[in-house]
């Protein structure tokens, strides 16, 4: 196929067009027959529906807009627009029309956007082909996401990154009790697929970032060690963005991978527009990772649970990689979330760079406003990648655009420092935080929400605000006046601190910032294999302990602060002195927990030696 004539084009959207245009009668799946049970409906609803609907919408966008009064109380905000929303449920349920027959219309009526949706809605017959063994749209749709981000093969997903991680797991781990070198602080979908898999992890501590306390990705020293220890290893799995954001070139880890015969596997979640502007970090292809998975539904513009996963190079598996794909993907796929995933493609293809013109000028006057407003202080990192060389450096020939661009920021793997884990900030991730002091990250997106910004996520200490190729100015000055409010209210707005000192202040307060992304061990680089399996542990196996009471044994459970879910310790793991101390640290600032038998973590479940 001519990639180069076809990137316009977005096969498998436009079949589904097709299939609507058609108007052909459906005998086969899906039972809603391309919305037919509902239309009736909708059409009863529009004919009898009163602007109510409309009255109730405006109100509720009046109630969100920031109070000009620097008094206003946040937590009456919050009852008025509960008040609201309570009120429009009451409004659009129908209860005040009179009449039985239309308000039963109205509630059984879907909104006509979602029946026109459901005309897209099929399976695979003729003409839509078949996600499992691709011959015609499909087919065509991933070769041309392939070309677009630089793979040699690109896979769909519709159960999202956590079906690719799954498959990839189960694809290298081709026999029981296989050992992978594991990222410690690695999603969830991860340890369920080493479950799955039967395997054996060697989890690698990552490197922490001094400054800001938050775990990003195991340094270079650490991969080598552990690739040394076990050259038995099926392969590497590592996460790269964190959920800040942060991390740094993987070339150096590739090669250290690669040279040892061990495929590099990405949990590239935040990062499927990585290496598609200059200003955004390289992706993990372009370094030389062999499979790469990617949320395309988060930071690019597919429906949630729309995914990519990418190969390259000759470590994988591919054919028991499609058989593996089959296994945990469903054999009904959903085709409107498959064309989102070839219209978020069609989008980056034909725009290039200029996809994310207006989102990074967005970001840019958010932080131009920011800097005004010197309580709230912005997460970066303390050493910048290189700069890029001088214009007009030749683009080494048959060099991926993503390639070329990492030696545009001039980091290869004899360059970069290997102490420096986080050299590199995606720019539509911004992590601001109170220099001041007085809010913790969940105070401070309790506010903002109130304000009508809701963020991606906080923790003790951050807010997590997510920008992309969607976002505006105007959101930009929302937030900025969001901010604003929250300091004039809060009584703060005439704090004073450079940048400086805010990162002096940030530093200082690191060493007593309880993280929940990662349990560091002392002296440890990387753990013992640590098996997993499906088979439940036998209650009759394990024994309660007191907490302090438990280092040095094996756990029973996993213990798993929320958020971010990311485990402190898992079932067969041993727990050293430090585990404990941190599980008491965080029990006692207030942390909630997930996989433990007692909540209130005064004991632990242990298996019985």
């Amino acid at each position: 196929m001519d990639h180069k004539n076809k990137s316009s084009s977005a096969p498998l959207y436009e079949a589904l067009l097709a299939y609507r245009d058609s108007k052909q009668r459906s005998f086969h799946v899906p039972g809603h027959k391309n919305g037919q049970a509902y239309r009736h409906f909708v059409e009863q609803a529009e004919a009898g529906q009163s602007p109510a609907k409309d009255i109730v919408n405006e109100e509720h966008q009046h109630k969100v807009e920031i109070q000009s009064n620097a008094g206003g109380n946040v937590n009456r905000r919050i009852e008025q627009f509960s008040s609201v929303e309570k009120h429009g449920a009451d409004l659009e349920s129908g209860e005040r029309y009179g009449d039985e027959g239309v308000r039963s219309e109205i509630e059984l009526a879907p909104v006509r956007s979602f029946l026109e949706m459901m005309e897209m809605d099929v399976t695979e017959i003729t003409g839509t082909d078949d996600l499992h063994h691709p011959e015609g749209v499909i087919r065509e749709a991933q070769e041309l996401a392939a070309d677009c981000f630089g793979a040699e093969e690109s896979f769909f997903l519709v159960g999202g990154s956590t079906a690719g991680n799954l498959s990839l797991l189960l694809t290298v781990c081709d026999e029981p009790n296989s050992i992978v070198l594991v990222q410690r602080n690695v999603h969830k979908s991860v340890i369920h697929g080493l479950m799955l898999a039967g395997a054996r992890a060697v989890f690698l501590e990552p490197w922490v970032d001094p400054a800001s306390g938050l775990a990003v990705m195991p340094s270079v020293e650490t991969v080598q060690a552990a690739v040394q220890s076990y050259p038995e290893a099926k392969g590497v799995f590592v996460t790269l963005p964190n959920y800040y954001g942060m991390g740094a070139d993987l070339t150096p880890i590739a090669e250290v991978c690669h040279a040892a015969g061990m495929p590099l596997l990405v949990d590239e979640a935040h990062g499927a527009h990585y290496g598609q502007h200059p200003e955004l970090p390289v992706s993990a292809l372009s370094c030389g990772a062999d499979g790469v998975v990617q949320s395309t539904h988060k930071m690019l513009t597919a429906f949630t649970m729309g995914a990519m996963l990418h190969i390259q190079g000759p470590r994988l598996n591919r054919s028991l990689l499609r058989q593996r794909l089959a296994m945990v993907q469903s054999s009904s796929p959903s085709y409107p979330v498959m064309a989102s995933l070839d219209l978020a493609r069609r989008l980056l293809h034909v725009q290039g760079a200029n996809t994310f013109t207006a989102g990074l000028a967005a970001v840019d006057a958010f932080k131009r406003g920011l800097a005004e407003l010197p309580r709230f202080q912005l997460l970066q990192p303390a050493q910048q990648l290189q700069p890029e060389p001088p214009a007009g450096t030749a683009k080494p020939a048959g060099m991926p655009v993503s390639a070329a661009q990492r030696t545009r920021e001039g980091l290869t793997a004899a360059t970069m420092p290997s102490a420096a884990g986080y050299t590199a900030q995606d720019p539509f991730k911004s992590v601001i935080y109170d220099g001041a002091g007085v809010l913790s990250g969940y105070g401070l997106q309790q506010q903002l929400e109130a304000c009508g910004c809701v963020p991606e996520m906080s923790d003790e200490r951050y807010v997590v605000l997510l920008f992309s190729l969607g976002s505006t100015v105007q959101d930009a000055q929302h937030l900025l006046q969001a901010l604003h409010h929250i300091s004039s209210a809060d009584g703060h707005e005439q704090v004073q601190q450079s940048n400086a000192e805010s990162s002096h202040q940030l530093a200082k307060g690191s060493a007593h910032y309880i993280s929940t992304w990662n349990n560091l061990q002392e002296k440890t680089r990387y753990s013992e294999p640590i098996s997993f399996t499906l088979q439940p542990i036998v209650e009759t196996d394990t024994i309660n302990v007191p907490i302090e009471e438990s280092a040095g044994c094996r756990s029973a459970e996993m213990v798993i602060p929320y958020p971010p879910g990311i485990p402190l310790v898992y079932p067969g793991e041993r727990i050293s002195t430090s585990m404990v101390a941190r599980i008491q640290l965080l029990r006692d600032e207030g942390a909630k927990f997930h996989g433990v038998s007692d909540a209130s973590l005064q004991s632990l479940r242990l298996m019985k030696e």
